[in-house]
């Protein structure tokens, strides 16, 4: 068994999920695909098999653990070389996911490499705070990784969820921190905490934070996004 698979399957138990092998193999095998192209491409700066079972595949399946995503739409703001989504959508089919991202050719290549490895998945060349004029309050569930600090990314990604929905935001040891920093944020958004789910991975705190979405996104939310840089809620 290669270290990437002997590694993603050692470390199931701990998030209280199990995967078939066929499943597994179809994570390693857009494991592999992401490291192999990130000898042309910056996708990833981990590219170390365990590693890349920890810190991605791992990481990302702490998704499945904060909500039933079965027959749910589920749009992953910011997806970079794919992560969260893809493995969402890997060990979730019944999910139906939607990467969304602007850089062209890292989309590009997740829409040649996704096909290829028996993944389904949509994917949407685009800013966040622009995409969301054709997708606004549309899916069950937004969730994003590693884009930027909580009262920053809500404004980004709470305008896709319909009332009834989440939010789920993946963070490291820091997600109370800035969760705190982000109330105003919380507030304005029409979200309300539900609960945090904390993990240990590689030694290190993750965390993937809840937000119910109980009222509607006011119109004028998102801004654009160098006033949401400049200004958080």
């Amino acid at each position: 068994m290669n270290p990437m698979k002997q590694t993603l399957l050692a470390g199931l138990p701990e998030l209280g999920l199990s995967l078939t092998e066929e499943t597994a193999d179809r994570l390693c095998a857009f494991g592999e695909a992401v490291v192999a192209q990130n000898a042309v491409m910056n996708l990833t700066a981990i590219t170390e098999p365990t590693a890349v079972a920890k810190l991605h595949l791992l990481d990302s399946l702490t998704v499945l653990t904060a909500a039933d995503l079965k027959g749910k739409t589920v749009i992953d703001v910011g997806c970079g070389a794919g992560f969260p989504g893809v493995p969402v959508a890997i060990a979730c089919p019944d999910a139906k996911v939607t990467l969304l991202d602007s850089l062209g050719k890292r989309m590009t290549w997740l829409e040649s490499i996704l096909p290829q490895l028996g993944i389904q998945a949509r994917c949407i060349t685009a800013r966040a705070e622009e995409a969301v004029a054709d997708h606004r309050e549309k899916f069950d569930y937004a969730t994003s990784r590693a884009v930027a600090r909580l009262n920053i990314l809500l404004e980004l990604t709470a305008p896709y969820v319909r009332v009834g929905g989440a939010v789920l935001a993946l963070k490291g040891s820091a997600a109370r921190d800035e969760l705190d920093e982000a109330k105003n944020a919380v507030k304005k958004l029409g979200l309300q905490v539900e609960k945090i789910h904390d993990f240990t991975i590689d030694g290190a705190t993750h965390s993937i934070i809840v937000l119910r979405k109980i009222s509607h996104t006011p119109p004028q939310f998102p801004r654009r996004y160098a006033k949401i840089k400049q200004s958080p809620l």
